[in-house]
């Protein structure tokens, strides 16, 4: 635990979100399964918190084959009533429906573009946007680039790919380094990248 340096407020003291804000939050991902991951788990958040996720993030990866994307993409009905029986997520047909048509969107935008990663970052010139914001207040629920990438993926036939969705995407997967500037991560971050 860092309790000697100042530290974005959000975790509020929970171990599991500490770890993830300290070690993955805002760290730009390059790695077409995590970017994936990180997408499919953005999307069960819908309507839920983080911490809610984080808690299930474990049985999430057994359960959809560590996120191997081609595998889902084939998942078919006995697959579908298997996820929706699983107690270790959250069992919600819409959003396991929409990861197995996400899993088929993300293939078809490899096709296109080599890697999702190539296509993703695309929308920031390859590079991190490091925010720079004092407070926690600052920080936006969704932007302009947010709307722009959601409206993209929406046409690529992504599901439950909404603006503040795909704001967090960019948050967790460090498109954006929103670690407020007092947070000793922000200035770990930008030096790194």
């Amino acid at each position: 635990m860092k309790n000697d340096k100042q530290t974005c407020s959000w975790p509020k003291g929970d171990p599991l979100l500490i770890k993830y804000h300290d070690k993955e939050w805002g760290v730009p991902l390059h790695n077409d399964k995590k970017l994936f991951e990180f997408l499919i788990l953005e999307g069960f958040q819908a309507g839920l918190s983080w911490l809610t996720i984080l808690k299930k993030r474990e049985n999430f990866r057994k359960a959809f084959d560590n996120f191997d994307f081609n595998k889902i993409a084939a998942y078919d009905r006995k697959k579908i009533h298997s996820l929706l029986n699983d107690s270790g997520i959250i069992r919600n047909r819409l959003k396991i429906e929409s990861a197995i048509r996400n899993a088929k969107a993300f293939i078809d935008v490899r096709k296109e573009f080599g890697t999702f990663n190539k296509y993703i970052w695309e929308f920031t010139g390859g590079e991190p946007i490091h925010s720079g914001f004092e407070f926690l207040e600052e920080i936006p629920a969704r932007t302009e680039l947010s709307d722009r990438i959601s409206k993209d993926l929406k046409k690529r036939g992504f599901k439950f790919v909404g603006s503040t969705i795909v704001y967090a995407h960019m948050q967790a997967t460090g498109m954006v380094n929103d670690h407020i500037k007092s947070c000793f991560r922000y200035k770990e971050i930008t030096e790194r990248f």
